[in-house]
């Protein structure tokens, strides 16, 4: 008998029927008589994992390697095609935030909606109401239409009743993608809590630092099977290593934050001012320090380091890249490195800085950091723009009267 808690995946496997049209008439169907038939993909191929009350696993794994299946699986929202699966108690899911909520129904009424989806009876959701409307943090909009929400503020409204569910496992899909930074430091507390309290939790996603900080065990999937099942920090390594070789991986899109090889990384980053204490935060035109610590566990060839400082929308404002052979590294264990900006040429905004190290022909990656430091800056009294442009006004003298010609 399993126990609430408790899940038990026995040689799970999933198939999808993929069609070559995802539309078809009545003609069609009528004219070809079934000569369109779609063809069989499996998503998963026997997989067997066990996971205990209380334990936190992440999934990891490049798109299209089974992960939200499996969770879908997990969550009873879809069936296995193969083998069998027991969940021990109830299960709370954010998969999608907001799933099931009707535009036309207020915030209020659909709380009772979603809700029920979830398994909570009336009386229980009218009691958690008002805790469920200030986590969210919508006020007065909790009595308007949700077609008139934000998508900021449906997606709040959405993990706010999910969240509220007492639930014994709790399933994640790339919650900590979405949302601004404040948003997703009150779900990671609200996370936390379930799993102080002794919750499961089985968490999707592409962000390795939410997922070690949350999982002590990983479960890395590849094209449907599992490739590694064990400590969350080598599973990461071991995902990263699929994606040396990407210098551009569509998961970025998904909050893949890191990847890389990882013969050669970059272990520390920060940002100081010219006091030598770290921060984000700098006024336009002061003196600003990056500092990185780049360790190698095994001797590599010297690579290039390269930086790239992108607008908060993605622009590229400045990047380059320096052999690291002439700032004195032979490629073999750790070495410090800073960079050392005078006058900060920017003006007003926010920016993020990457970094990565890369072979010396270019052609290998080690590591890369899509999002290693955010950088504010505070314009002075009469910048504007991004960048200060620095130059120096002076008066000419006219040497004769211009002739004014009048009209």
């Amino acid at each position: 008998m399993i126990r609430p808690g408790e899940i038990r995946i026995e040689e799970v496997s999933r198939r999808f029927r993929v069609y070559p049209k995802d539309a078809r008439t009545l003609k069609e169907l009528i004219v070809t008589r079934g000569r369109g038939r779609g063809e069989d993909v499996w998503a998963l191929s026997g997989v067997a994992l066990a996971v205990e009350r209380g334990e936190a696993v992440g999934l990891v794994g490049r798109n299209g390697s089974g992960k939200t299946t499996l969770l879908k699986l997990i969550g009873g929202i879809i069936k296995p095609s193969l083998g069998r699966l027991d969940v021990g108690g109830r299960v709370a899911s954010l998969l999608e935030l907001g799933a099931g909520f009707h535009p036309e129904f207020t915030g209020r009424e659909n709380v009772f909606l979603n809700g029920a989806l979830h398994g909570l009876p009336r009386a229980e959701i009218r009691e958690r109401m008002d805790e469920i409307v200030e986590f969210a943090g919508i006020g007065h909009y909790v009595d308007l239409p949700v077609r008139t929400y934000s998508a900021g503020m449906y997606m709040r409204l959405g993990f706010a009743v999910a969240a509220h569910v007492d639930a014994d496992v709790l399933l994640l899909d790339e919650i900590f993608a979405v949302g601004d930074e404040e948003f997703q430091r009150k779900c990671f507390g609200r996370i936390s809590q379930f799993k102080q309290r002794g919750g499961t939790i089985v968490f999707v996603s592409h962000d390795a630092a939410s997922v070690e900080r949350l999982c002590e065990r990983a479960v890395l999937l590849r094209d449907g099977l599992v490739d590694f099942d064990g400590a969350t920090h080598e599973a990461i390594l071991r995902y990263r290593s699929h994606l040396a070789e990407d210098r551009d991986p569509a998961e970025r899109g998904a909050g893949l934050t890191e990847w890389g090889s990882g013969e050669a990384r970059i272990a520390d980053v920060s940002l100081q001012g010219a006091d030598g204490e770290e921060r984000m935060q700098f006024v336009a035109g002061e003196q600003l320090t990056v500092r990185l610590r780049v360790v190698a566990d095994r001797p590599v060839s010297p690579p290039q380091l390269q930086f790239e400082l992108r607008e908060w929308g993605g622009a590229l404002i400045a990047g380059g890249s320096h052999d690291t052979s002439a700032l004195g590294w032979d490629g073999a264990g750790e070495q410090a490195f800073r960079f050392d900006v005078d006058e900060l040429p920017l003006a007003e905004g926010r920016f993020r800085l990457r970094f990565g190290l890369v072979s010396a022909d270019g052609a290998h990656l080690y590591h890369w950091l899509d999002d290693a430091l955010r950088l504010y800056v505070i314009p002075q009294e009469r910048d504007a723009g991004l960048v200060r442009l620095k130059g120096r006004w002076t008066r000419e003298e006219i040497s004769a009267p211009a002739e004014l010609h009048s009209r």
